[in-house]
């Protein structure tokens, strides 16, 4: 089982900071380093611009897999997306990973003026958006006419190997999500989830694998957890204090049972009780969990993470 390290909009994130945090990343061995794709989530906070981010990603670290978890297919032009993320597999030797999801927080699109259409066009955007990057990324001649997206006649170099940069769909929506997950992704980051949750949503991407023609076996399988743990009590309690600034900030009129309902709730339990139940997961086919890093100011939960979590999840 693989350990990686998000880092999302709980606490502001300068320059120098995000230097830090990947250069500390890869020298405790993470297997990965997301970030979440946001104009802002909660409250509005210093925040550094997500790609521009992962150029130093690139070229900081020479192990680990990086990339955002996930870019909404709302926030910029497919073609710009497929453009920069050849860039980022060409400087990394492959090691970026392309996470791609439709997108689900409003206040952010309202106030920066973005077009947030109802789900279901969304979800075709998603589509029709990973198709015309895979034309953008292997053909010479990229030509992709679809209702909402275009391209003519590119060639847009340098053109990746076959399957990189690595797609990942980020969701668990049962009809539309996981669906797409079987017939274009690499890999499938699912939302926080219970292992009967896990197993059922399993289920329905083995059936759409089945009807896709696709082998669920090829499909890497990680999940994002919120884990608002630490190494006491003090710890634990900010973990929990920076979640709900993120996901149900005060005035906003979200509550922590609102997250929990739309499967964005935190973690709760003990060391033991998370590697018991990372346990099960594994079971259930998850290769990797991926920890949010709330506190990111100060290197305390990362390197408490790596001493006393991350050998007993990579040993499962």
């Amino acid at each position: 089982m693989d350990l990686g390290i998000i880092i999302g909009e709980a606490t502001p994130l300068s320059w120098d900071r995000w230097k830090h945090v990947v250069d500390l990343v890869e020298q405790h061995g993470y297997h990965s380093l997301f970030r979440s794709d946001h104009y802002f989530n909660g409250k509005q906070k210093e925040a550094i611009d997500v790609y521009l981010s992962f150029v130093l990603a690139a070229e900081r670290t020479t192990n680990i897999r990086f990339g955002p978890l996930v870019t909404p297919v709302t926030f910029r032009e497919p073609v710009n997306v497929g453009r920069m993320a050849q860039q980022l597999d060409a400087l990394s030797g492959g090691r970026f990973v392309m996470g791609l999801g439709a997108g689900w927080y409003p206040d952010e699109h309202t106030i920066y003026g973005l077009p947030f259409p109802a789900p279901t066009e969304r979800y075709d955007r998603l589509e029709e958006a990973i198709a015309l990057m895979k034309e953008l990324w292997y053909s010479t001649s990229g030509t992709y006419e679809g209702r909402y997206y275009r391209i003519q006649g590119t060639n847009s170099q340098p053109h990746p190997p076959t399957g990189r940069p690595s797609i990942l769909i980020g969701g668990t929506g049962p009809k539309r999500t996981l669906k797409i997950v079987a017939e274009h992704g690499h890999e499938w980051n699912a939302t926080p989830m219970d292992v009967a949750a896990y197993e059922k949503a399993t289920g329905v991407l083995e059936e759409h694998c089945a009807t896709a023609g696709r082998d669920p076996g090829d499909i890497r399988r990680s999940m994002l957890i919120f884990a608002t743990i630490g190494p006491d009590q003090a710890q634990i309690d900010k973990n929990l204090r920076r979640f709900l600034d993120m996901m149900a900030p005060e005035g906003s009129g979200i509550s922590l049972e609102d997250a929990v309902a739309a499967g964005h709730g935190p973690w709760m339990g003990s060391v033991e009780q998370l590697i018991d139940h990372v346990g099960q997961l594994k079971a259930a086919g998850l290769q990797e969990v991926v920890l949010e890093h709330f506190c990111h100011e100060d290197d305390t939960f990362l390197e408490w993470v790596a001493a006393e979590i991350k050998p007993k999840i990579e040993a499962l």
